[in-house]
C-alpha cells in the first residue's frame, strides 16, 4: 500500500513523502490517526499545496514536545518494590506503571508506547530508558528500583 505522509514519522519518512507500507499498518494506524493519505493523484496535489501549512503545524507540535523533553530529561523515577534476597523482583515493572509514574510525579502525560525499554525491569538497580516523544524528539530517564521494607 502506498501512502503520502502528513507528518514526519521516525524511520519512515518526512511530510509529503510517498512511502510503501504494509496494508495493516497503513490502514489501521497511519490512515486512522490522520498521519497519512492514500496515494492517488488528487491527494498528491493536495499535499503539495498544503505542504507549508503541514510543516508549520509539525514544527509547533515538535516545539511542544521539546519543552516536555526539557522538563523530563535526565530525571530519576524511583520505584519501591518487594524483591527476593538475590535482587529479583516478584513482578517486573511494566511500561504502563512507568507511564502512570510520569503523570503522578512529573505531571507529564507519556503513553506506554512512547517508552523504549531495551530490557525488562525485573531486578533491583538503575535502568536508563529512552522516551520517543515525537519524530526527532527524545528524552532519557533513569528508573531506579529499590527494595521496599
Amino acid at each position: 500500500m502506498e501512502v503520502i505522509l502528513l507528518e514526519n514519522i521516525m524511520k519512515l519518512g518526512k511530510i509529503g513523502d510517498l512511502v510503501k507500507v504494509k496494508s495493516g499498518y497503513g490502514r489501521n494506524f497511519l490512515l486512522r490517526q490522520g498521519k497519512a493519505l492514500r496515494a492517488n493523484k488528487e491527494n498528491v496535489e493536495l499535499v503539495n499545496k498544503k505542504k507549508d501549512e503541514l510543516n508549520k503545524k509539525n514544527n509547533l507540535i515538535k516545539q511542544e514536545f521539546k519543552e516536555i523533553a526539557l522538563k523530563i530529561n535526565n530525571k530519576i523515577l524511583q520505584f519501591n518494590k518487594e524483591a527476593k534476597d538475590n535482587g529479583d523482583l516478584y513482578g517486573s515493572i511494566k511500561p504502563k506503571e512507568i507511564s502512570s509514574a510520569f503523570s503522578t510525579e512529573l505531571k507529564v502525560e507519556i503513553n506506554p508506547s512512547q517508552l523504549d525499554l531495551k530490557q525488562e525491569i525485573d531486578k533491583l538497580g538503575s535502568y536508563k530508558i529512552d522516551i520517543n516523544l515525537y519524530s526527532e524528539v527524545t528524552a532519557a530517564v533513569t528508573i531506579k528500583v529499590i527494595k521496599s521494607d
